[in-house]
């Protein structure tokens, strides 16, 4: 029996569920339910009927799943697999933003711990950071821990007023200005498709800016021929599926994140033959980190059913 076999057989007898991020290996997108981005991938994780939730992403997206679920069985491909931006803000940055502003929302990307979501007032992805932050009574913002993000949705939300951590992704801020402007220079007509954790000089130059699902959706309704995509390679998977006839090009060879390529088909099979890789988190912290992340959840179904 081959091992994509084996995997869809012990997810039915396990009673798992399989959720996948779209910079996960291809091979491991395709045994897995939902492939999708980290808002999308925490509804699923809100709804799951099944007992077991195999989440092949990293730390914190199986930290999200779990307080999401607190009684069912959380497990990873590698528990190895973590987000450096995620630790990038503190507990300490946060009180010091609240003692120094007032009417301060804390509003925290889903790419951090569990222990900074459970001290801040709600959570964002980079699909509804805009929505969520346009929803918030709050004048002042404190965003972490992406500064990249947080200064492209305060570029959007003009009359809020933001505080920023120094936090990015690796992978975003490695892809630079002289990279973007050689490859355009070799592919004059082709269309530059960027993350919001790029740096302002790539989102300047770019045709446009989205998060992962949002920037699968504008592939597939452009009529280009060529694309420059500005984030983690991963995503090439899902785009070669809705662009057939279309072509991706990465603008540089370090948006590749190690943590994300842990997640392998041999690793996820021994993670559903055995349930080792069990994710377990404080109870306490499983409660506070749930609030943020719920009202996270609240607010941007309000703005989608207004339109918004």
């Amino acid at each position: 029996m081959e091992i994509r076999e084996k995997i869809l057989k012990l997810k039915a007898e396990k009673d798992a569920v399989i959720l996948a991020h779209y910079y996960v290996p291809g091979d491991v997108q395709e045994v897995a339910d939902f492939v999708g981005d980290s808002y999308y991938l925490s509804k699923v994780a809100s709804e799951a009927k099944e007992s077991v939730i195999v989440f092949c992403g990293v730390n914190f997206m199986g930290e999200s799943a779990k307080m999401l679920n607190p009684d069912k069985k959380v497990i990873m491909p590698d528990l190895k697999a973590d987000c450096p931006m995620a630790h990038m803000a503190t507990v300490e940055g946060i009180e010091a933003a609240r003692r120094n502003h007032e009417d301060l929302a804390v509003v925290c990307y889903i790419n951090s711990t569990a222990e900074i979501k459970a001290h801040s007032d709600v959570c964002v992805t980079s699909s509804n950071a805009l929505s969520v932050v346009s929803a918030l009574p709050q004048k002042n913002i404190y965003f972490i821990p992406d500064q990249n993000l947080g200064r492209y949705i305060s570029r959007l939300v003009p009359e809020k007023n933001f505080i920023f951590n120094d936090g990015y992704c690796h992978v975003h801020t490695s892809i630079k200005k002289d990279d973007l402007l050689k490859k355009k220079a070799e592919l004059p007509k082709a269309k530059v498709a960027s993350h919001p954790e790029c740096r302002e000089e790539i989102l300047e130059l770019s045709d446009f800016v989205g998060s992962t699902s949002d920037i699968i959706k504008y592939v597939e309704k452009t009529d280009a021929e060529d694309f420059l995509i500005c984030t983690e390679t991963g995503i090439f998977h899902a785009l070669e599926k809705v662009g057939k006839g279309k072509r991706f090009h990465a603008v540089s060879g370090s948006q590749i994140c190690p943590d994300m390529k842990l997640n392998t088909l041999e690793k996820l099979l021994h993670a559903l033959e055995t349930l080792d890789n069990e994710l377990h988190m404080d109870e306490a912290l499983m409660k506070k980190g749930l609030q943020p992340l719920e009202l996270m959840l609240k607010l941007a179904d309000r703005k989608k059913n207004e339109g918004v």
